[in-house]
């Protein structure tokens, strides 16, 4: 932007609010220096005050809570100081999160701090069936801190503080629960989110698997809850893929699961993209085309119904399932059934 238009917008947003100042009388340039003037205490200690802007507040009702924990003297003044941000055709962009405000500060420095998104905690969300390195590229995107430090934390994490984690587990794949997590900023550290993550599946996801009778051990448990997670798309049908993976294991037969290939050979396949013929023969100790049973570890973070679900799926009478293109599945009882469905997708 040049001089010229800095200096013209500057001077519209002073001539906008100097003529709502006129309008308003003689004592109102008095008023607006006190209005927007840090609040006054007899006491010399600042107060801090605590606040939470959830998403999608409006600058109304912002101004309202600000009004209302004693850090602006009126709403009025809070909207004539936004105004000028409307002059000059800017949005006062107004960010949602938890601030720790000073009663002796004045309108502007308060503004200015949610303007600026200078909260002292923090918000994230992993979403249910991502990987580590998934969880660890989100950290690095938001400017937490590298990819490789948060795997790094994973692979030195305490285990004695987390008994109840499997023995000989060589990663906590799976064990990160998936979740909306709010911290203090501060303490945003690869070491305490782990930690973190960890607490919630303790608290979530354990008690459904100690207060069952499950055949299924507690990595048996989470791995089979994993691939039922990257298999589901409809949520109405999560209980029968568990069962189907069930009854298969049951039986003897292999899996024969697309996400256990993707996660030994490291990529995702996708409709322009599908898993090539080579792919599946591939050799990995994940890929359940090729080896009976479960794969060594759970493919991915699990949520609450997946793990729920298999626990102890239903049983069935259904094999084979085969995935059309909204993401429902067909299910299929017999591998002829099964063939037919495939064509008929194909075509």
């Amino acid at each position: 932007m040049s001089c010229y238009k800095t200096l013209k917008n500057g001077f519209s947003a002073l001539l906008g609010v100097a003529v709502f100042l006129v309008l308003m009388g003689g004592g109102s340039w008095l008023w607006w220096k006190s209005a927007i003037a840090p609040m006054k205490f007899s006491s010399s200690i600042s107060e801090a005050v605590t606040v939470k802007i959830s998403p999608g507040s409006s600058a109304q009702a912002i101004g309202k809570k600000l009004e209302e924990k004693g850090l602006i003297r009126s709403v009025l003044a809070w909207r004539i100081w936004l105004f000028r941000f409307k002059l000059q055709q800017q949005s006062p962009n107004l960010q949602a999160g938890t601030y720790q405000l000073w009663k002796t500060s004045s309108l502007p420095t308060i503004g200015n701090k949610i303007r600026q998104g200078e909260i002292t905690e923090t918000r994230f969300t992993i979403p249910e069936g991502w990987t580590q390195k998934q969880i660890a590229a989100r950290f690095e995107e938001l400017g937490y801190f590298s990819a490789e430090a948060f795997l790094k934390a994973a692979r030195n994490t305490d285990r004695a503080a987390f008994p109840w984690l499997p023995d000989h587990l060589p990663h906590l794949e799976g064990f990160l629960y998936p979740e909306t997590y709010q911290l203090p900023r501060d303490r945003a550290t690869p070491e305490f989110i782990i930690n973190l993550m960890l607490k919630q599946f303790e608290e979530t996801a354990l008690p459904l698997y100690q207060n069952q009778d499950s055949p299924y051990t507690l990595k048996e448990w989470v791995t089979l809850a994993s691939i039922v997670e990257k298999e589901t798309v409809v949520d109405r049908e999560r209980s029968r893929i568990a069962a189907v993976f069930a009854e298969r294991l049951e039986r003897g037969m292999r899996l024969a699961a697309d996400p256990t290939v993707e996660y030994g050979l490291d990529i995702t396949q996708s409709k322009n993209k599908p898993l090539t013929i080579e792919q599946v023969n591939t050799p990995s100790p994940y890929n359940t085309y090729l080896n009976a049973g479960l794969p060594p570890t759970p493919i991915a973070s699990p949520a609450k119904p997946s793990l729920k679900t298999s626990v102890n799926p239903p049983e069935t009478e259904y094999l084979f399932f085969v995935a059309r293109y909204d993401g429902t599945h067909i299910f299929s009882k017999t591998f002829e059934e099964h063939q037919a469905a495939q064509r008929r997708i194909q075509h």
